[in-house]
């Protein structure tokens, strides 16, 4: 029995408009989480196609048990994030492309790539999360409570329950393939491809939301290339189109934090690593007692003004 719990979310997209830059103080950060919106309704798909293949190789009810945990949790993330970018298609029609293109590639990964190799795609990117998103829950108050609360408490659940299930991906990828040194080889790969996809997403937001809804390049979030990018358009006799100003999503975060995360996430692809191990964020915790306690957490920064609010 998996002692991992599905929790069905709703964010009420569609009450009102959700804006592009939901985090007015950080449109970097908006964009790049938008992004994610996007390929988590892609990556969410692979994996619900991908479980039920797997299946009938899976000998330990336990690990079957597991397998079916977690790709119900991811079905629920997916579902969500759907919402996320139905209400940004809505506004922007043009971004419907823009998912039916990320969406495209992971179902060329489902068509034509082999299940180890989608397994290990899986374990790869699940081991990166624990390190990368406790940097983001670890500074919430920078990164996700300034912003439209919707998508805040969309993607705080999100990252919670993937901390939740950070062992899960690698726990069936061990069942069925067991060996660490394929995952280790095939990582290159699957990571060209995942920030393939970003970039797709990026690029669609470039051509299909204005620059004053967006206020950056969403390119940003590829660093180095986004910096060449800027200096380009300063140099003359060179075409290159502007897109707007180049932003750091985590500028104000601690360096030192930053160098954490990135060290977590080059070690989680080393052969022998257990997430199980990992540093985790105080707020999973917090944000599992307080649901546990029927905390209104798809409002997580709000529901506690409404409250106080209604009992006036």
């Amino acid at each position: 029995m998996s002692e991992l719990i599905v929790r069905k979310m709703r964010f009420a997209f569609a009450e009102s408009p959700v804006p592009f830059c939901w985090n007015e103080d950080n449109p970097a950060f908006s964009s790049m989480a938008n992004a994610v919106s996007f390929l988590a309704v892609a990556f969410e798909k692979m994996i619900g196609a991908m479980v039920p293949e797997v299946m009938p190789r899976i000998t330990d009810p336990v690990v079957a048990a597991e397998a079916d945990a977690f790709t119900r949790q991811e079905g629920q993330h997916s579902m969500a994030h759907r919402q996320h970018t139905k209400a940004l298609i809505k506004q922007y029609p043009g971004l419907k492309q823009t998912l039916d293109e990320v969406i495209a590639s992971y179902d060329d990964l489902t068509a034509n790539t082999p299940l180890e190799y989608r397994l290990a795609y899986t374990a790869d990117l699940e081991a990166t999360f624990t390190p990368a998103f406790k940097l983001m829950l670890d500074n919430d108050a920078t990164l996700f409570a300034p912003g439209d609360d919707r998508v805040a408490s969309l993607f705080l659940w999100h990252f919670v329950e993937e901390v939740e299930h950070r062992s899960s991906a690698l726990t069936i990828y061990d069942a069925v393939v067991a060996s660490p040194w394929y995952r280790m080889r095939v990582a290159p790969s699957v990571f060209a491809h995942v920030w393939a996809a970003l970039k797709i997403a990026c690029a669609g937001f470039n051509v299909h939301v204005p620059l004053e809804d967006r206020r950056i390049d969403a390119i940003s979030m590829f660093g180095m290339q986004a910096r060449k990018k800027a200096l380009l358009q300063r140099l003359p006799l060179v075409t290159a189109p502007y897109d707007g100003p180049v932003a750091n999503a985590f500028a104000r975060l601690p360096k030192r934090e930053m160098l954490t995360a990135l060290t977590g996430v080059v070690r989680s692809q080393i052969p022998g690593h257990d997430p199980a191990q990992e540093a985790l964020p105080d707020l999973a915790q917090k944000w599992f007692d307080r649901y546990d306690a029927g905390y209104e957490v798809t409002r997580w920064y709000t529901a506690a003004t409404n409250e106080s609010d209604a009992h006036v």
